[in-house]
């Protein structure tokens, strides 16, 4: 199983965000999956590919060429899939990845896991889908959600989807709970269209 994560690339004010990114590398190396993430060799991003390539998991950086020229690209990847766009970034990540987990970052973070919710939304995605939660970064996203909700805009089915594990333990039990009981991997067009 490939785990995409998303993160900042730097470390954040919490150093707790540390922890939690060099956990979850750590966790993903020791479940025998392997890491999906952005490249970088620095913040987050560098944190949590160090702990699984430590921890002998395979790992796939996806990293736009210009940020490669910058010197941040982690240089003992397994894998390195150098794009030309963000955009074609994102899509290669979306495409290896079989369960998306967010750390706390920035907007680029945000705009990556929402791309999943989005994917969720319209039946495109069966897999899971987490904000890791780490000191309660995510609880101010996760209120306008239920405000989405509140307002119609989302679906409570939808709403239950985007999960938001407080740890990377709670995090493993969420993975493990969907290798054991798939969903399906599309919505019925019926279903599309009553979500449109």
């Amino acid at each position: 199983m490939n785990i995409t994560v998303y993160c900042g690339s730097s470390a954040g004010a919490n150093p707790r965000f540390l922890e939690a990114a060099r956990e979850l590398g750590s966790w993903i190396a020791a479940s025998g999956y392997a890491l999906v993430y952005g490249g970088s060799s620095i913040g987050l991003m560098g944190a949590v590919s160090r702990a699984a390539l430590d921890g002998g998991a395979v790992v796939h950086g996806v990293e736009p060429r210009f940020f490669i020229e910058a010197g941040v690209a982690q240089h003992d990847l397994t894998h390195l899939h150098v794009t030309e766009t963000m955009a074609q970034r994102k899509a290669k990540m979306v495409e290896l990845g079989d369960a998306f987990v967010a750390l706390p970052g920035g907007v680029g973070t945000l705009e990556e896991i929402s791309e999943i919710m989005s994917r969720i939304r319209l039946g495109r995605c069966s897999a899971p889908c987490c904000l890791l939660n780490i000191g309660g970064y995510y609880d101010a996203f996760k209120a306008f959600l239920r405000t989405m909700l509140g307002e119609g805009f989302i679906a409570p089915e939808d709403f239950e989807r985007f999960r938001f594990p407080c740890s990377v333990a709670e995090f493993a039990a969420i993975v493990d709970e969907q290798q054991a009981h798939p969903a399906a991997a599309h919505a019925t067009a019926a279903e599309l269209a009553g979500r449109a």
